[in-house]
């Protein structure tokens, strides 16, 4: 945990924000795997670690405003538990660590608490807390106003929060590098990924997400399997680590299995790679994100055109969606105490705003983040090409974009996979920092590593 004051400084901002009514945090719960003591690992609500700190089940915040009261609902454990579990710091203590005080009532007394007053909650995730809230009687939709308020602080980190971002990027630093030294032919996906997951833990976290390590890198999200790596395959590798302070790292590197890259992957890494450098240069506050994501579009159009792949005016291809035939998803998200970064608020309200409403386009309605960059945002950068044979097949049989695509020579592409690089960035007053450790990404320093 912070120090006290920091969660008081951080709630105290809260019920300003708010200004009357009660703010009501619920926590996760445990969830199980098969049956209910065989439990998933426990993962609490960012929100509720954010005014918190506290990372222990069943537990729900109720801050009352009007009559400035804090209040932690939940059960200490009992003999019985600490059989199973061994004797753990207590709920109470934990509570005055945050500056709260701590009651072990049920939560049924919200109601004698509201009265007629407003209760504001948060959009729900998970299927047990919406079985809570219908239980305490709240129904409805969840409140607009604490959703932006709660976006508005999370979204500037403070410097202890980017040390703590730090932290975990550089243990997802480790877990690429040890993805480059194990990942060698004959050697299953499988085997990388657990080896990831394996520095996280050592290092004393969990990984912020389920890692994405594929030789099948056209597949945006796809988890390790059984397949065995070949020499002249990519392993395209995206994860990252959440440390102990459950704060996440996101970073996405693409290498060669055996020595190095043949001449034609070797040509599209440097596409992606001069896009991506293209976009961090371009990182200012006031620079809307969704500029940014096109600026990267057009260099990698400019890329697939110098290989025959593209033709015509880039800047026109990309107004007119032909690029996402190759690239079909956002530049980046922010990131902090969620690896895509609020995201359960609603991306209307952490992304975009009430003048910059998000696209409907295909690709461009993948894009996370549009709005301008402010000092103290942390986000990620991570350009891609992927070639997709259903969605070759599909385009071509349509001959759509066909004044920007060359369709004879995509199809020579359907086998070649994807390519992605991502590195994560504060926003500063004067332009972008790298946060954590630099981690190789040209094709000369991931040759010398392999």
């Amino acid at each position: 945990m912070f120090a006290k004051e920091v969660y008081e400084e951080r709630r105290n901002k809260l019920k300003s924000e708010i200004g009357e009514g009660i703010i009501l945090l619920p926590g996760n719960g445990e969830s199980g795997m098969n049956f209910r003591d065989n439990t998933y690992h426990f993962r609490q609500d960012s929100c509720f670690l954010y005014f918190t700190g506290i990372s222990r089940p069943d537990l729900c915040l109720i801050i009352d405003i009007d009559n400035d009261q804090e209040i932690l609902f939940g059960d200490e454990l009992t003999v019985d538990d600490i059989v199973w579990t061994g004797a753990l710091e207590t709920i109470e203590a934990q509570a005055e660590k945050a500056g709260i005080a701590f009651t072990r009532k049920k939560i049924e007394v919200i109601n004698a608490l509201a009265g007629n007053r407003k209760v504001h909650f948060l959009p729900v995730y998970r299927a047990e807390t919406s079985l809570k809230l219908m239980d305490w009687g709240l129904t409805g939709e969840a409140s607009v106003p604490l959703i932006k308020a709660i976006v508005a602080q999370r979204s500037i980190k403070s410097e202890q929060e980017i040390q703590e971002i730090e932290k975990a990027i550089h243990i997802s630093t480790l877990m690429q590098l040890k993805a480059q030294e194990i990942a060698r032919p004959g050697v299953t996906e499988n085997a990388v990924a657990a080896q990831l997951q394996a520095v996280a833990i050592a290092n004393g976290g969990q990984l912020s997400f389920p890692s994405i390590l594929t030789v099948n890198g056209e597949i945006l999200h796809n988890h390790a399997g059984n397949t065995i790596l070949k020499d002249g395959q990519m392993v395209l590798c995206d994860c990252g680590a959440e440390n102990d302070l459950f704060y996440a790292g996101d970073l996405t590197r693409t290498f060669p299995v055996g020595k190095t890259f043949t001449p034609l992957q070797q040509d599209v890494y440097n596409i992606v790679l001069n896009a991506q450098l293209k976009a961090i240069e371009a990182l200012q506050p006031g620079v809307l994100y969704k500029d940014v994501h096109l600026l990267a579009s057009e260099h990698l159009v400019r890329g697939l055109t110098d290989l025959g792949l593209m033709k015509g005016d880039p800047k026109l291809a990309v107004a007119e969606g032909a690029h996402t035939l190759f690239f079909q998803c956002g530049l980046g998200h922010m990131m902090g105490l969620d690896v895509h970064d609020m995201e359960n608020l609603g991306e209307e309200y952490i992304g975009y705003t009430a003048e910059l409403k998000k696209s409907k386009d295909f690709g461009l309605k993948s894009l996370r983040l549009g709005k301008a960059l402010e000092p103290g945002f942390v986000v990620t950068v991570e350009p891609g090409l992927y070639f997709i044979p259903v969605l070759i097949d599909l385009w071509a049989a349509e001959n759509k974009h066909a004044q920007f695509i060359n369709y004879d020579k995509v199809k020579q592409f359907r086998d070649f996979g994807g390519i992605r690089i991502e590195d994560d960035f504060l926003i500063t007053a004067t332009g972008s920092r790298l946060l954590g450790p630099p981690l190789i990404k040209t094709v000369e320093e991931l040759h010398a590593n392999r």
